[in-house]
This record gives C-alpha cells, sequence and structure tokens, in this order.
C-alpha cells in the first residue's frame, strides 16, 4: 500500500462572529451568505489555486434547516462561483463540525483521493438555535442512557464542577478574564484582523460593514464576573461571563496535499500530523479534549510535553481547566490560547473549529521554536476532538536557546 499523502493547511479565514438574536450584527443576514463570503474571501486570498483542482467542498453546521440546510457543501460551492464541477456535502459533528470537516478532508488527501479541497462550518445561531426542532429519542431517558442534564450543555458544565470540587468558580472567572484581555491584546497587535473576511451587514439604520467580532468585553472585571446569575443552576458557577455566548458566524480553510501545495506554488501554514475524536460520558461532555488529545498523541507518537502551543475551544473555562489540570498545565501558561478564545471571541458551533487552526497557524509563524501545536474542542453528547499539527517555520536553533 502506498505511503499516505503528506496534508498541508493552506490558508484559512472566517467571518468576523456576531452576537446571536436580533440585536447582532448578522439578524438580517443568511446563513449560507455568511459561509459563501467565507468561500468567496479564502479562493480571493489564494489566487493560485486553479477552481477547477478542487475536489470537494466540506461545510458543517449544527442545525441543519433553512438557510442553514440543503446540503451547505454543495450550495455553498455554487453560490461562491466555484464550477459546478466541484461536488460538496453538509456535515455534523455539533461544535466540532469544522473540525470534522478539516479531518475528511484531510483523510481523503491522505489517502490520494484528493489534492485540495475547501473545509470549513458556519452556525446562526440567532436564526437557529442548537437543539431548535429536534426531538431527541424518548429512549435517552425512559431507558436511563444519559441524565436529562446531559441534553443542556450548560448543565454538563456545572457537572464537572461537581465532580472536580478545585475548580472553583473564581478559578473559572479568572481564566475568563484572561480570556477577555488576550483577545484585546491580540487586537491591539492586529494578529487577529487577517484572518477576518468582511461581512455586509442590513439593519433598521441601513446597511454596515462587520469587520471586528462582536462579543468581546475588554472591560470585563473579575468583580464584575462575581456578579453575573448562574442560569444552569441556583447558586452554580457557570455564567455568561466564563462561557462562550451564542453567536452567528462562518469559517473556511483549503487543505492541499503536500505535492500539490508545492505545485502549485501555495502556501503551507501548518501540516496535520494526527487527529482523533473520542467518547466521554453525555453529562460531563466537556471532559472529552482529554481522550480525543491522548488518542492523538498516541497515534502521533509524541507526548504532551511535545506541544508547544495549545489553541483549546473555550466552550466554559471549566471545560478547558479540566483539560489543562488533567495534563499538568497551569492556568497561565502562556502556550495555551495565546490570542485568547471563545470566551471572549464567542463560539458559533460548527465554524469553530477552523477559528482555532487559524489561530494556531498564526501563532506558528511567530514561534519557530515551536515544533508541534494542538487544536482541541468539546463536542455535545460527550465527545472530544483534537487535531495535532507540526509548524513549517520550526527551527531547531531557535527550539534550542
Amino acid at each position: 500500500m502506498a505511503e499516505r499523502a503528506e496534508v498541508v493547511f493552506v490558508d484559512g479565514v472566517r467571518t468576523p462572529f456576531g452576537r446571536a438574536g436580533d440585536k447582532g450584527m448578522y439578524w438580517n443576514t443568511r446563513a449560507d451568505d455568511l459561509v459563501v463570503k467565507a468561500i468567496i474571501g479564502l479562493m480571493e486570498r489564494n489566487p493560485g489555486v486553479p477552481p477547477d483542482r478542487i475536489d470537494d467542498v466540506a461545510i458543517a453546521a449544527t442545525t441543519q434547516t433553512g438557510d442553514q440546510g440543503l446540503t451547505l457543501g454543495r450550495t455553498a460551492s455554487l453560490l461562491a462561483g466555484l464550477p459546478k464541477s466541484v461536488p460538496g456535502f453538509a456535515i455534523d459533528r455539533m461544535c466540532a463540525g469544522a473540525m470534522t470537516a478539516v479531518t475528511m478532508m484531510g483523510s481523503s488527501i491522505g489517502f490520494g483521493a484528493y489534492d485540495l479541497a475547501i473545509a470549513g462550518g458556519v452556525e446562526h445561531m440567532g436564526r437557529h438555535p442548537m437543539g431548535f426542532g429536534a426531538d431527541p429519542n424518548p429512549r435517552f431517558l425512559s431507558e436511563r442512557l444519559v441524565s436529562e442534564d446531559a441534553l443542556n450543555m450548560g448543565a454538563t458544565a456545572e457537572r464537572i464542577h461537581d465532580r472536580f470540587p478545585e475548580y472553583t468558580k473564581e478559578r473559572s472567572d479568572r481564566f475568563a478574564l484572561r480570556s477577555q484581555q488576550k483577545v484585546a491584546a491580540a487586537y491591539e497587535a492586529g494578529n487577529i484582523q487577517p484572518d477576518l473576511i468582511p461581512v455586509a451587514t442590513r439593519s433598521e439604520s441601513g446597511w454596515g460593514l462587520a469587520t471586528r467580532d462582536e462579543a468581546p468585553r475588554p472591560d470585563t472585571t473579575l468583580e464584575g464576573l462575581a456578579t453575573l446569575r448562574t442560569p444552569f443552576r441556583s447558586h452554580g458557577r457557570v455564567t455568561a461571563g466564563n462561557a462562550s455566548g451564542l453567536n452567528d458566524g462562518a469559517s473556511a480553510c483549503l487543505m492541499a496535499s503536500g505535492a500539490t501545495a508545492r505545485e502549485l506554488g501555495l502556501g503551507v501554514k501548518m501540516t496535520m500530523m494526527s487527529f482523533a475524536f473520542a467518547g466521554v460520558e453525555p453529562e460531563v461532555m466537556g471532559l472529552g479534549p482529554v481522550p480525543s488529545t491522548e488518542k492523538a498523541l498516541r497515534k502521533a507518537g509524541l507526548s504532551i510535553t511535545d506541544i508547544g502551543l495549545f489553541e483549546l475551544n473555550e466552550a466554559f473555562a471549566v471545560q478547558v481547566i479540566s483539560f489543562l489540570d488533567h495534563f499538568g498545565i497551569d492556568d497561565e501558561d502562556p502556550r495555551v490560547n495565546e490570542y485568547g478564545g471563545a470566551i471572549a471571541l464567542g463560539h458559533p458551533l460548527a465554524s469553530s473549529g477552523v477559528r482555532l487552526m487559524n489561530q494556531l497557524a498564526h501563532q506558528f509563524k511567530s514561534h519557530p521554536e515551536v515544533r508541534y501545536g494542538l487544536t482541541a474542542m468539546c463536542v455535545g453528547l460527550g465527545q472530544g476532538g483534537s487535531v495535532i499539527w507540526e509548524n513549517p517555520h520550526f527551527n531547531k536553533k531557535a527550539a534550542k536557546r
């Protein structure tokens, strides 16, 4: 059997993330138009890519209905102006939708079936709240396959607090504050803007242009976080301040084989080394990235000490803290979420995986001493997803300094 092909991340983009609901900047914007804008922006940034060479388009969405349904990969491809010969499909793994789209396209490239592919995700949580219209099988509860809490993501975060009393609300709030501060610093340094594709918006006051994420609150304080209510449980520990919000947004990236990237003269931002998904008890779904990361490390022949940069999705602060504690990493370790995370930026479910990859790729460029990085996230109903990447800018001399 032939060796697998080298799989590379050529480029990734996203729309600015908006707040969900009628006050959010995308309330009058269609979900499919968000991902179409991301694909158009991705192609415009990579003019060396012949559109007819793209083998497939995989676009994820969690709630696949209305303007977020109808085989998004194919419809978005057509609407973005790609040749009609380019196929596409939709995919769903809740929060890890875009991550799964990337790993599926990466697998197809590694197998040798594809040379170039687009992967991404979209979530318009204002128009399509998570689980809206879904009809969970009553056997889940009647046969006690899961607890009722397992179907409520905030309640699963509270259960992690229950299981690990050392993960206090104060600790979660401090982590959340740092996320807000790091996002503000990243914006100030111009580290977020390069990956954003502006989107035209429409409201009662007229047309506008979305160029920045809408959710960050740089004026956040610990004192303010301490006063927020706990909506998932009376006297609980999970608040709107130490969890990601409800958001709208889309992302897209270009994956290629190493040989095709060299043939077309494309830049390479990262090389995919391994990936893994794993299941855990749905009641504590936030623990999912622990076994998926252990599995991905085994497959890559690496240990956690080999990972020099971490991009961990901040669905809830306690969920990231549980990952860090398991692997013996300090809450304030500078390798973790250098540009901040979803607590500040937002988490439009199926689109977030590519945001993590964009941020890691940008950090790789400024960290030649780092060889390997990790993108990881928890997934609803008790799953975790992890992808290990290699830095093409790695410099052994820089690593020894």
